[in-house]
């Protein structure tokens, strides 16, 4: 059926005489009450028909094929295919597979997007996809089924510990054994969950009783330095293990006081800038970031790797004749040598770059320009004879003009100061345990194709890629560590021309392309094609097909 001319789902319903109005109505009547639910599942929940015939016509309407996907369908093993995060993700479940087809369910709702990925991951192992639908909530009840899986791998001892003590001891080491960045303590209807993100994705590591809330709620509080009796959002710090600072965070929600773990290590090492996957040679750094009398900008939203770049930065200029001061929200390793400051309630990062800028300083690195009087001041110190670093949440380094603009700094003071941007992403690295290598395949060579057709740049795809099965080594995911996909904005005088004269963004973006610029995209697929990562992962982030 024409999507364009078709009808909406509860009246093709009534008219093939599947459901009646007075279903719909229902139906829609409990809809208003709970909008997550799509009306399939709704009907489906509400038992007015045949479950088989229901999806079987929902399939027909939207132009898939419906089933109702129950447990002596599924004759095959889901990780065999995939993760559990990536079908929990697209809300997908393979089913059957034979001479080189697979069945894989979606949820009742169709997402291209959600079905372009499961294809290409299938594809990548020799199998063509037979998409069908289902009911999310059928979707949603085996994927919760296969949770269990997930969690033993953590060995969170959860019900092992007798006291709140151990029990909150146990998730915290039990974090930083396995590389977390983030712990997420979350209260909910019946339990507690308890969630690791490692590598930029969340897992689930462990559910306890929620009769232990108050217990671990009151020894989190305790050792964070929080107040007990306020239930409101409050700020703590954690310093009990060796070797990390722990930020705390915690939130009132429906179900009680949710708390996120920042884990930091104090003394960590800084990795070498090229290591963090940073383009081109020596000579390119050299040219993006050793001036004076500016500013060089880190963009990128939060939680992709502003601060590690700035670090690595930091350590390569650093030098006995060089006085480099920091600002910082907190100090997230500490450096020698250099002179760093830490941000705190009393104080903000625009009244300590002034205070900064009395302590002669040849460098300052600002943690953030958060707002129009640190960015002024921040172009005030590049034009005196400082070099500052900084960074900025834009989407690409293009887009740091513009940000700055809203901010209210004038063109004048951005073209003059400005020397470059810096825009990154942080991409999961292939697993070198467990990653299988193999030829790429036409699909993959036609979206490759498509771009550097598009960016002028020639790829050799005769080489190999690799798959990302997982193991336990990277927890089932194929993928340990992340590494930077960059891209590099240099001003150039006709770039600085282009800023002076008020020109957009896209304006600026096609000067910048004729003098050599290239977004984010193309070194990814550099990456890819040098093995570091998959074009799934990539397209994770960055959505180029």
């Amino acid at each position: 059926m024409d999507a364009k001319k078709r009808q909406p789902l509860g009246v093709e319903l009534v008219k093939r005489g599947i459901v009646k109005e007075k279903d719909i109505e229902n139906a829609l009547q409990y809809q208003r009450e709970h909008p997550d639910k799509k009306l399939g599942d709704i009907l489906y929940q509400l038992d007015v028909c045949d479950p088989n015939q229901l999806i079987e016509e929902i399939g027909d309407i939207i132009g898939e094929k419906g089933i109702l996907l129950t447990g002596d369908k599924i004759k095959v093993k889901l990780r065999d295919y995939f993760s559990l995060d990536v079908a929990q993700k697209n809300k997908v479940i393979p089913f059957e597979v034979s001479a080189g087809k697979i069945k894989v369910c979606f949820a009742n709702t169709v997402n291209s997007k959600n079905m372009n990925t499961v294809r290409l991951l299938l594809l990548n192992k020799g199998l063509v996809m037979d998409s069908y639908i289902t009911f999310e909530n059928d979707i949603d009840r085996i994927l919760k089924s296969l949770e269990g899986e997930v969690t033993t791998d953590f060995d969170v001892a959860s019900e092992k510990n007798d006291t709140a003590i151990g029990l909150v001891d146990s998730i915290i080491k039990t974090g930083i054994t396995r590389r977390a960045s983030d712990i997420h303590i979350e209260p909910m209807a019946d339990q507690i969950r308890v969630r690791y993100r490692i590598d930029g994705e969340l897992f689930t590591a462990a559910k306890i009783k929620k009769e232990k809330q108050s217990q671990i709620i009151g020894r989190l509080k305790a050792i964070s330095n929080m107040h007990q009796e306020k239930q409101e959002a409050q700020d703590g710090r954690i310093l009990l293990y060796e070797d990390y600072n722990i930020r705390v965070s915690s939130q009132p929600n429906v179900y009680g006081e949710k708390f996120v773990l920042r884990l930091l290590r104090k003394n960590a090492n800084i990795k070498n800038i090229f290591e963090l996957g940073f383009p081109g040679t020596e000579e390119n750094l050299r040219q993006s970031i050793q001036k004076k009398n500016s500013i060089t900008i880190i963009a990128a939203p939060t939680g992709e790797g502003k601060t590690t770049t700035l670090y690595s930065i930091m350590d390569y200029l650093n030098s006995p004749e060089i006085n480099i001061t920091t600002i910082e929200d907190p100090v997230e390793i500490r450096i020698p040598g250099l002179n760093q400051i830490e941000v705190d309630a009393k104080s903000s990062f625009s009244d300590s770059l002034r205070t900064v800028l009395r302590q002669d300083p040849d460098i300052v690195l600002v943690g953030e320009i958060r707002d129009t009087e640190t960015g002024e001041i921040a172009i005030q110190a590049g034009q005196t004879g400082h070099y500052v670093l900084s960074t900025i949440h834009t989407i690409d380094s293009v887009e740091v003009i513009t940000r700055l603009r809203k901010m209210g700094l004038s063109d004048y003071d951005i073209s003059s100061t400005l020397a470059t941007a810096i825009s990154q992403r942080l991409v999961r690295k292939l697993c070198p345990k467990c990653k299988k290598e193999r030829k790429f395949n036409e699909e993959e060579k036609k979206i490759i194709k498509a771009m550097g057709e598009k960016y002028h740049v020639e790829f050799d795809l005769s080489g190999n890629t690799y798959d990302a099965p997982g193991c336990r080594h990277c927890n089932n995911t194929g993928y340990f560590d992340r590494i930077g996909t960059f891209e590099v904005l240099n001003i150039t005088d006709e770039i600085k021309e282009a800023i002076m004269s008020g020109k957009s963004s896209l304006e600026i973006r096609k000067i910048a392309s004729e003098q050599g610029y290239l977004p984010l995209a193309i070194d990814g697929i550099k990456k890819v094609i040098n093995g570091y990562t998959t074009l799934e992962e990539l397209n994770k982030k960055l959505l180029i097909f």
